[in-house]
């Protein structure tokens, strides 16, 4: 058996430094904006509390989980693994639901028209594609009781669909980014940073369901 060639070894270590990089970038993401929002503050100021907790770390984490090289929880069980993705998953739910609670509660006091920008409409989307994901997850937890035939696939689907919840994440912070609540606090380079910031761990959850999905190839020894 030959020995793993360097640039496998580089390649590994890459993976590992770029999955640090997305957990960073999660819990940065998260912690700027607690900062931002100032929670009891206002109404208002719970919501993007709420969304970054559910959408910028939960879900972040929930899929970086099953990652061999970006996940914290390497040396866990696939088992253990599950009940962690669970957990991240039902804390999305409840942060991402009072998130948008508080913001109709907000506007409700304030007697603004509710859904009227791109940010609310994605974020609407967003929340109902994780609602569709966590019953797909349902299926694949009780596939025996629901008489799933091919588990197989539908774990394939799961992951697939989980990549486009999470892209639809992304783009809805980055909506938030742009909105007037956010420019007025960040403004010039420190603002573009923050812009790409959500994409980074975008690109490593990307990248870690396309390897998952296709098929490996075989090696020749």
């Amino acid at each position: 058996m030959r020995d793993a060639p360097a640039g496998s070894w580089l390649l590994r270590w890459l993976r590992r430094g770029c999955g640090l990089l997305a957990h960073l970038a999660a819990l940065g993401m998260t912690a700027l904006l607690l900062l931002l929002s100032r929670p009891g503050t206002s109404l208002f100021s719970w919501h993007p509390m709420f969304m970054s907790i559910a959408f910028c770390l939960c879900l972040t984490e929930a899929i970086l989980i099953f990652s061999p090289e970006s996940s914290i929880f390497c040396s866990c069980s696939h088992r253990v693994k599950v009940q962690l993705h669970w957990t991240a998953t039902t804390l999305v739910l409840v942060a991402a639901t009072l998130g948008l609670a508080f913001i109709i509660s907000s506007k409700n006091r304030s007697e603004l028209p509710h859904f009227v920008s791109w940010h609310s409409f994605l974020g609407l989307l967003t929340l109902l594609a994780t609602c569709g994901q966590i019953l797909c997850g349902l299926c694949l937890r009780f596939p025996q009781l629901l008489r799933i035939l091919s588990v197989a696939q539908l774990r394939l689907y799961h992951m697939v669909y989980g990549l486009v919840v999470y892209l639809l994440a992304t783009f809805t912070v980055v909506l938030g980014i742009y909105s007037d609540w956010f420019q007025a606090q960040i403004k010039g380079v420190a603002w573009y940073f923050c812009l790409g910031l959500p994409f980074c761990p975008a690109l490593i959850i990307m990248n870690q369901t396309i390897r998952t999905c296709l098929p490996k190839k075989r090696e020749h020894i």
